[in-house]
């Protein structure tokens, strides 16, 4: 099947750090070129794939801002891409809403993968212009705001099975990894693992639009030894950093779509201990993978059963449900329904 990924252009694929929608077009992109696709991925320069790259722009750019500037790579990329439709089978889009009027025009299946939240106000000033246009959500709590959209399927997020295994760890400690802000939770972390008598490391990254929040409210938090944090880790030492861990927290304070922190978590055999908001009921199984809870309070009662979960366990469920091959075998079957429908 000749396969176009059109990922971002704000990190590259993969990205350096963080960066969770980029991280799953690589993997994505990577298992279909292992199950034998020809696939072709439009993305920043700067990327690396086994696939065939159009570079859409020289480098990642998140915080260009100026708007022109920032935009018109995407104006760019989806001409250059309308002009090679008769090259694919099918196109799958990670953009958004941008390809939604010019795809809509011509005779090539496409799909778009939804990658953010669908509860802002000017989502439905564009999505419900294109009532037709074929979406996949990355969890079925993330179409909630929008259900009578066009969604062709739910297909959870999977990462390469062998990217992250447990090691040999203390576990002496609880683990926050991802994005300092509000809504990540980090506060209600701390509180956490305070109640607890438990000592919280957090490997997170500080973006530019947290930076108040950071500096006004989390560093005076992060004073003394109950609170270590150590900043963005890349893949490389997350198998320590969860291995070490008691479990991962995350109390998140939002409709999170996804969150690949929980299936990284379980990937090196750590349980996650979790706010029962957006996607989390969907990944985490209750008492097998870890817990789900909806406070601070209850968290700290889910910490005392920890010892209930087997952490061999954990991560042989993670090879059961969460591995890219499967998630990339989901969405070939959703190629093939497309492009039947369309012939």
């Amino acid at each position: 099947m000749r396969i176009a990924q059109i990922a971002p252009l704000f990190e590259a694929v993969p990205p350096r750090r963080y960066g969770g929608t980029e991280r799953v077009v690589h993997w994505l992109t990577e298992e279909l070129v292992g199950m034998g696709h020809d696939v072709t991925l439009f993305a920043t320069g700067d990327s690396r794939t086994s696939a065939r790259l159009q570079p859409m722009r020289a480098v990642g750019e998140r915080f260009a801002r100026n708007f022109e500037y920032n935009n018109a790579p995407y104006a760019r990329m989806i001409e250059l891409v309308r002009r090679q439709t008769d090259a694919f089978d099918v196109l799958h889009f990670h953009i958004d809403f941008h390809p939604f009027s010019v795809f809509s025009r011509q005779a090539t299946p496409f799909v778009t993968t939804l990658h953010g939240r669908l509860d802002q106000g000017w989502i439905p000033q564009i999505y419900d212009l294109f009532p037709e246009v074929p979406l996949v959500s990355i969890s079925d709590r993330q179409r909630q705001p929008m259900p009578h959209l066009n969604f062709a399927a739910t297909i959870l997020h999977g990462m390469p099975r062998d990217l992250l295994r447990p090691i040999a760890g203390g576990q002496d400690y609880f683990a926050f990894l991802g994005r300092i802000s509000p809504e990540k939770g980090i506060e209600a972390a701390i509180r956490i693992a305070s109640a607890c008598g438990v000592k919280l490391v957090v490997a997170a990254k500080v973006g530019e639009e947290d930076a108040p929040y950071y500096a006004e409210v989390v560093a005076p938090l992060l004073e003394g030894d109950a609170v270590e944090f150590i900043g963005e880790i890349d893949d490389s030492l997350k198998p320590a950093f969860l291995s070490g861990a008691k479990a991962l927290l995350f109390p998140i304070d939002w409709p999170e779509p996804f969150g690949l922190v929980m299936i990284e978590a379980m990937a090196c055999g750590c349980p996650v201990i979790a706010f029962g908001k957006g996607s989390v009921p969907e990944v985490i199984e209750e008492g097998r993978t870890g817990y789900i809870v909806e406070t601070v309070d209850e968290a700290v009662a889910a910490c005392a059963r920890l010892g209930e979960i087997d952490r061999s366990a954990v991560r042989a469920r993670f090879e059961e449900r969460w591995t890219a091959r499967r998630m990339a075998e989901d969405y070939v079957k959703l190629y093939e329904r497309l492009i039947a429908a369309r012939r």
